[in-house]
């Protein structure tokens, strides 16, 4: 496994090596979620393929700064994690290395963005289209995996590739959770140890909306009522959003239907910790 940090090697470098080249984006403080990501992507990539990981805690996603000093950047332990589940490549830039100080150039989504996390977070997903788009232009992959659990992100991702015609395969992976549901994330480090007992809740109140779904409720007002009212009965819960949308355009729909591809989507926040889940509602429909 080798570790680059410069931007120009990083490009020579993937220009020379085994196809197909897949890549795992990553801001680092990797943990399970990651591994898997990066087991998928040696799996999808084959014996004779490449894959690479790039870990870069990106400051311009950050709307918040004390929320970028307190990220976490266990380096040494990240790369164990890749070197133990088929990494090839990481690619590990310092900030200077991506935003020259003159640095004017953004890459905006103006649609998808402006729901969910990114009416929330303004700016998040400029930072994020911005640096994916740096990466893949340095990186060159030929396949990429993203997680589900920041489905908004995998979209956003999906509709720039299109739009900008990059010649990459965007794959989904499903969200990975502990053996209780809470879905992966390094911000649940954050919990204080009652919250962390309370957060579980979270899945099993979407799992309990896609039963209703099942059984043939398909008007979203009951839906999202269903959702919200134990979500706000959490002790130490703050909700942030609870929204149905088509989840391929994050319009908000009005009723459940095959064709309308409903994705349940929620963001709660515990003191320092922003969670994030969603589930698709069209499978139980």
């Amino acid at each position: 496994m080798r570790v680059i940090e410069q931007a120009a090697l990083m490009q020579q470098t993937c220009r020379r090596v085994a196809r197909p080249l897949v890549l795992v984006t990553t801001m680092g403080a990797l943990h399970e979620g990651h591994a898997a990501l990066f087991r998928h992507a040696r799996q999808v990539a084959g014996e004779h393929g490449t894959v690479a990981v790039s870990i870069f805690l990106n400051p311009k996603q950050f709307n918040v700064s004390k929320d970028l000093e307190m990220y976490p950047q266990p380096f040494e332990a990240d790369k164990i994690i890749c070197e133990q589940t088929g990494v090839d490549l990481i690619f590990h830039p310092s900030a200077e290395e991506m935003y020259p100080v003159n640095a004017s150039v953004n890459v905006e989504e103006t649609q998808l963005s402006q729901v969910l996390c990114g009416a929330s977070r303004p700016g998040h997903f400029t930072g994020v289209a911005t640096v994916v788009t740096k990466i893949f232009n340095i990186i060159t992959p030929d396949k990429v995996v993203f997680g589900e659990k920041d489905w908004q992100q995998l979209a956003i991702v999906r509709r720039f590739v299109r739009d900008l015609n990059f010649p990459i395969e965007v794959i989904g992976y499903p969200t990975v959770r502990e053996g209780d549901g809470l879905a992966l994330s390094s911000r649940n480090d954050r919990l204080s140890q009652v919250e962390r007992e309370a957060a579980p809740q979270i899945y099993k109140i979407l799992q309990q909306a896609a039963g209703q779904v099942a059984r043939g409720e398909k008007k979203v007002t009951v839906l999202l009522t269903a959702v919200r009212t134990p979500l706000e009965a959490i002790p130490g819960a703050k909700i942030d959003y609870v929204e149905i949308m088509n989840e391929e355009t994050l319009e908000p729909l009005s009723e459940i239907t095959e064709a309308s591809k409903p994705r349940l989507f929620v963001a709660v926040n515990f003191g320092a910790a922003r969670l994030i889940d969603n589930l698709a509602l069209h499978e139980a429909s």
